[in-house]
C-alpha cells in the first residue's frame, strides 16, 4: 500500500508532537494493558496498520498468542482480567460514542478497577489510538514492523 499522504512530512511539527503525546501517555499505564487497548480501537476501526504494528509490539513484550488472538472476543474469552476487560469495555465505548448504550455499565466497571487519575490518562491512551487509527486508515498509511522486516529480509536470503 502506498500512503496517500504522509503526515510525518506534511506536518512534521504537528505529527511529531503527537507522537510526543502518544508516548507520554502510554506510559502512564502498564504496558501490556496499553497494547490491548491498542489492538482492540484498532479492530474496531479497522485499522490494518496499527493492528500490524500493536500485535507486534504485544507479542514482543511477551504478551501470548492467545490472549492477541481473542482479543476480539474478549467477552467470552476468560484469559483477560478484571482490569483489562474493564479498559476493554471502556475502549469500545470511547470508540463507539455515536452506539452509546454500552457507556454506563462501562463507566461502572472503569470506575472499580481504575482510579480517576488512570481512567482520564486511559481515556487519554484511547483518544490517542483512535487518533493514530484515524490517521493511518484516512491516509493509507502501511509501516512495516521490525520484525516482519526481519521476516522479509531472511526470506529474501533463502530466495537468493
Amino acid at each position: 500500500m502506498t500512503a496517500k499522504l504522509d503526515p510525518f512530512t506534511a506536518a512534521p511539527r504537528e505529527t511529531k508532537a503527537w507522537y510526543a503525546a502518544s508516548t507520554a501517555i502510554a506510559e502512564a499505564l502498564e504496558p501490556a494493558l496499553v497494547e490491548l487497548v491498542k489492538i482492540r480501537a484498532s479492530q474496531i476501526n479497522q485499522c490494518a496498520n496499527c493492528l500490524n504494528m500493536h500485535s507486534a509490539d504485544a507479542r514482543a513484550q511477551g504478551e501470548s498468542e492467545q490472549r492477541v488472538y481473542l482479543l476480539s472476543a474478549w467477552r467470552e474469552a476468560p484469559c483477560y482480567t478484571d482490569r483489562e476487560r474493564a479498559a476493554l469495555g471502556w475502549t469500545e465505548a470511547m470508540t463507539r460514542l455515536s452506539e452509546g448504550p454500552e457507556l454506563e455499565n462501562a463507566r461502572q466497571a472503569l470506575q472499580w478497577e481504575f482510579s480517576e487519575e488512570e481512567q482520564v490518562q486511559l481515556t487519554l491512551m484511547i483518544n490517542i489510538i483512535n487518533g493514530w487509527n484515524r490517521l493511518a486508515v484516512g491516509f493509507g498509511l502501511w509501516l512495516e514492523t521490525p520484525a516482519t522486516k526481519a521476516r522479509d529480509a531472511a526470506q529474501a536470503m533463502v530466495a537468493a
